[in-house]
């Protein structure tokens, strides 16, 4: 049976959702540092790695786990929002004029804070970049990101950008790429591109783990295809996320700034380069093809690996989701995660969807004009 645009959505922003939440109490640490915390492998929702959450890290006194959705479904849904109040594609200004003032001015139930609270006083500070560049700095919106941290910070609610391109990997590409260049440059603002594609190619009815790989390879450019590339190549030698925990890490380390310990980055971590990725985008592919687009095999190997592990699982989860249409998530996860984080999951992949029906009609109007016009032209003598 087709899954229709609908099923797919919700599949793709629930999983991304659940993903999250499952990714976040783990984030940051090893495998065995996981293996050992928790006497075995993440399997499910568990609670944060410490009891004592608010002040074990006072940089980041949030309730990480539990079912707590992190910034990265924050920072997804607010897309959503915008793409709800523009009802069209959306471009580095639409960020400005739309994202900046739902950041900042509208207070949201934060998960992790357990309270209302503006979602700026949340999210890292690589997306307090946006409103510094933006509101405060008035800078360029195609040109706000330059200068910023290179993360995953764009890449990780890209997701929207893919639904509304489904089926057009190419499209998705371009529009992730000027949206995100007011909030990142080079390969952070390469990743938000190709996931963007990825999620966009897993509309396509058919679309398998491969079509969805191939899709970003014929798009990515410099280290982060190489990276993609390398990680995908030594995945399709496993077949349960266990064994390539270790081998996707070493795929994955020529490429990625941060270095070995996460939370101590190298010297030339985060800056521009041409030849670095950042480490979420591929292993996230990666995971999908240990896990066969299988959704829990896909987010929970990405959960276990560790590091920057809930915006892995955000993007496994999201691709896992989008294949499989919204059956392929746990309901069970689903449920414990909405009721945790106070959130309603569904809503915004179905009015997402609304969206991309509305926008699929302008452009194919737009298409008809410029049919016309250029077939005009072509018959003038």
């Amino acid at each position: 049976m087709t899954l229709t645009l609908e099923d797919r959505a919700a599949g793709c922003l629930v999983g991304a959702a659940v993903g999250d939440a499952l990714g976040g109490p783990v984030e940051g640490w090893t495998p065995d540092q996981i293996l050992e915390r928790h006497g075995g492998r993440v399997t499910g929702v568990v609670g944060p790695w410490y009891e004592d959450w608010r002040t074990a890290r006072p940089i980041a006194p949030y309730h990480k786990g539990d079912g707590h959705v992190t910034d990265d479904t924050l920072m997804c849904h607010a897309l959503v929002r915008v793409y709800e109040k523009v009802r069209d594609h959306l471009d580095a200004y639409a960020v400005a004029d739309h994202l900046v003032p739902d950041l900042m001015g509208t207070p949201r139930w934060i998960p992790e804070l357990e309270a209302e609270a503006l979602p700026l006083h949340r999210v890292f500070l690589a997306e307090k970049w946006i409103v510094a560049r933006l509101h405060y700095g008035h800078v360029d919106p195609r040109e706000a990101g330059s200068g910023n941290i290179v993360n995953c910070g764009a890449a990780m609610y890209m997701a929207p950008v893919g639904v509304v391109n489904a089926g057009d990997p190419r499209a998705a590409y371009a529009e992730a790429l000027d949206v995100a260049g007011a909030h990142q440059s080079s390969y952070g603002r390469e990743a938000a591109g190709v996931f963007a594609a990825a999620v966009a190619a897993a509309f396509t009815p058919g679309a398998t783990v491969d079509t969805v790989v191939s899709a970003a390879l014929s798009l990515a450019k410099d280290g982060t295809r190489d990276a993609i590339e390398a990680v995908v190549e030594v995945a399709a030698g496993h077949r349960d996320f266990e064994s390539a925990l270790g081998p996707l890490r070493a795929a994955v380390a020529p490429y990625d700034s941060v270095g070995p310990n996460y939370r101590r980055p190298s010297m030339d971590a985060r800056r521009p380069s041409r030849l670095h990725a950042i480490e979420e985008l591929p292993v996230a592919l990666g995971m999908l093809v240990v896990g066969g687009g299988r959704y829990e095999a896909s987010v929970l190997g990405a959960v276990n690996y560790g590091r920057d592990c809930d915006s892995i699982a955000t993007m496994a989860g999201a691709v896992a989701g989008a294949l499989g249409g919204s059956a392929a998530v746990p309901a069970a996860w689903a449920k414990t995660v909405a009721e945790a984080s106070r959130l309603d999951l569904h809503a915004p992949a179905e009015a997402l969807a609304a969206v991309a029906r509305e926008v699929f009609a302008l452009d194919r109007a737009r298409r008809d004009a410029h049919e016309s016009a250029f077939t005009a032209l072509a018959a003038a003598p």
